[in-house]
């Protein structure tokens, strides 16, 4: 007795046992040249004999293959649905894994333009930061639209010294109280306190430090859910335009004031000791070989920076300079004051305000957040 053993949807019966095959039962191909039945849905056999070399494209000598002779890279298979069925499968497959992939990218696309619109309220989303709108598009320029924009993620910075305090302002940087500021604002401080424009209170520590860039970065213990500011591009300002600074001079947190780009790449010299903080908030500066606001000590450290005639006044150092859509363009860091502290009456800003390009910042977050300090 002889066993037969039938692959999985090969026969629907045993030959000979006198049924007729289902109608979706599939059978060989005959070996003499007829095809069998096939299901509807299948294309037909091919009407070469079954083993007959087939070439499916021209020889190496550019003829065509098959019938003039030509000789097949590959034997040819026998006709039959299961080829033909899986031959649509590969073909299906990559189509359909295209299309999967390219759903999946819209809807991840999507999800971050959402996201980014809900952090900054704009209808405009693109991946290059010198296009993106803080606010809306139609209020561009708005100095009232950029204040309500970004005067949340600027914030008011005190720092307890051993000869005294410290007051400076700093830019959020991330939703969880990272913050940037300058790093004569907070040099030696033994504590250092932050307040929010909603008027919430943090302390804070000191994460890096940069004194050869005059930038530190602080983080505010258990915050959570601030307004990160929206960081542009400084490189691509021109002279005359539009910026807008926010800080808190003498104080006075949250204000406002506006102006245009001066001039750039000016080399401002500053010191990197903190015992140079004058007595009156100032920041002694050395421009042209020129001393400004007091000695800069023998310690110093120069960047190219934007000038501004935004008023900046003791107390902004650490604060945002911003372009007309709401970007921060700069690190408020240093301005001239034509008084000293014993002539406080006529002590203030004349115009002359520089600032800390972004980019240098965002070249220099990685090392700041390293704890890095230096």
């Amino acid at each position: 007795m002889s066993e037969s053993i039938r692959r999985s949807g090969e026969y629907e019966h045993p030959q000979g046992d006198g049924q007729a095959p289902a109608a979706d039962s599939v059978q060989p191909a005959d070996p003499r040249g007829a095809s069998a039945p096939v299901n509807p849905e299948w294309p037909p056999p091919p009407p070469y004999p079954p083993g007959r070399p087939f070439a499916a494209g021209p020889d190496a000598d550019g003829g065509q293959g098959g019938a003039d002779g030509g000789t097949a890279a590959f034997p040819a298979h026998p006709a039959g649905p299961a080829h033909a069925s899986g031959s649509r499968r590969r073909a299906r497959g990559p189509l359909a894994l295209l299309a999967a992939v390219a759903i999946a990218s819209a809807v991840v696309g999507g999800g971050t333009a959402f996201a980014f619109q809900e952090l900054t309220g704009t209808h405009t989303v693109t991946s290059s930061s010198t296009t993106t709108n803080v606010v809306p598009s139609s209020q561009r320029g708005s100095i009232s639209a950029i204040a309500k924009a970004v005067t949340p993620s600027v914030v008011e910075v005190n720092a307890t010294l051993d000869n005294g305090t410290s007051t400076g302002s700093g830019v959020v940087v991330s939703s969880k109280g990272e913050v940037v500021t300058n790093n004569h604002v907070i040099a030696g401080a033994s504590s250092i306190k932050v307040r929010t424009s909603d008027g919430t209170s943090y302390t804070a520590q000191v994460v890096g430090t940069d004194s050869s860039k005059d930038l530190a970065l602080i983080k505010l213990r258990n915050a959570s859910g601030l307004t990160p500011a929206a960081l542009g591009d400084s490189d691509g300002l021109a002279v005359g335009d539009q910026v807008v600074a926010i800080g808190s001079p003498e104080g006075l947190t949250g204000t406002v004031t506006s102006g245009i780009v001066s001039a750039l790449h000016r080399d401002v010299t500053v010191p990197t000791d903190e015992n140079q903080q004058q007595g009156d908030g100032g920041w002694p500066f050395q421009f042209g070989g020129h001393q400004f606001n007091g000695d800069t000590g023998s310690s110093t450290t120069t960047y190219q920076a934007i000038q501004t005639d935004a008023s900046l006044n003791p107390g902004n150092s650490g604060g945002a300079l911003i372009d007309a859509s709401g970007n921060v363009v700069g690190i408020n860091s240093a301005m001239y004051s034509a008084g000293q502290a014993s002539d406080s009456s006529s002590a203030g800003s004349v115009g002359l305000g520089f600032a800390i390009p972004i980019n240098t910042v965002k070249s220099d977050l990685a090392t700041l957040r390293s704890g890095s300090q230096n």
